[in-house]
C-alpha cells in the first residue's frame, strides 16, 4: 500500500473479530512503532502487549467503560519513560517524551492497517488505573492503549478542509 492512500483510508475500528493474533503479527506493529522519530533519539517509549481477557477488561473499564477495548484479541499499552527524557530537562519530561510516544502509536495505527488490521488510538482513561494494570512503574506514564485485531466493521471519518487548518506566513 502507498503510504499517502495508508494515511487517507486508515480509520479508528471499534468493532473487532474474535480472531487472535499471531505473536508475529504483533511484533510487527512494535517494530514498527520503534522505529519512530524521537528527541535526541532517546526512544522514551515502553509497549505492553496485553492478550489476558481480565486484563483487558480492566482497560476497559479504566477507559470509562470503552467496552471495544476489552473486545479486541489484543491491547497494546503505550507509555513513556519519563526518566529517558531527562537530558532535556522539563520540557522532554512533559513535552517530548509524549510527543515521541504519539509518533510510535502513530506508526502502530498505520502499518496495523496496511497488514489489513484495525486500530483505534484510546486515550481517554484513569491513567492510575491504567498504570497499574499495565504494571507501569512510578517513571513510566500511560499515553495511549491501542486495541487491534481483524476489524469487524469499516471506519468513517471525514475532515475538515485544508483551507480550514492552514495559516501560511509568506
Amino acid at each position: 500500500m502507498e503510504v499517502f492512500e495508508t494515511i487517507r483510508t486508515r480509520r479508528s475500528i471499534r468493532r473487532f473479530r474474535p480472531d487472535p493474533l499471531s505473536r508475529a503479527q504483533i511484533e510487527r506493529l512494535l517494530e514498527a512503532a520503534r522505529w519512530a522519530p524521537s528527541a535526541g533519539n532517546l526512544q522514551p517509549w515502553i509497549f505492553v502487549v496485553v492478550t489476558s481477557p481480565e486484563v483487558r477488561a480492566e482497560l476497559a473499564a479504566a477507559a470509562y467503560d470503552q467496552e471495544f477495548v476489552a473486545e479486541a484479541p489484543a491491547v497494546v499499552g503505550v507509555a513513556a519513560a519519563l526518566a529517558a527524557t531527562a537530558p532535556y530537562g522539563g520540557r522532554g519530561r512533559e513535552l517530548y517524551c509524549l510527543q515521541d510516544t504519539a509518533a510510535a502509536v502513530q506508526n502502530v495505527l498505520l502499518a496495523a492497517h496496511e497488514m489489513g488490521l484495525g486500530t483505534c488510538w484510546v486515550g481517554a482513561f484513569d491513567e492510575a488505573a491504567v498504570a497499574r494494570a499495565l504494571g507501569l512503574g512510578a517513571e513510566e506514564r500511560p499515553v495511549a492503549l491501542i486495541p487491534v485485531g481483524l476489524p469487524a466493521q469499516s471506519g468513517r471519518s471525514g475532515r475538515r478542509e485544508l483551507s480550514d487548518v492552514v495559516r501560511w506566513i509568506e
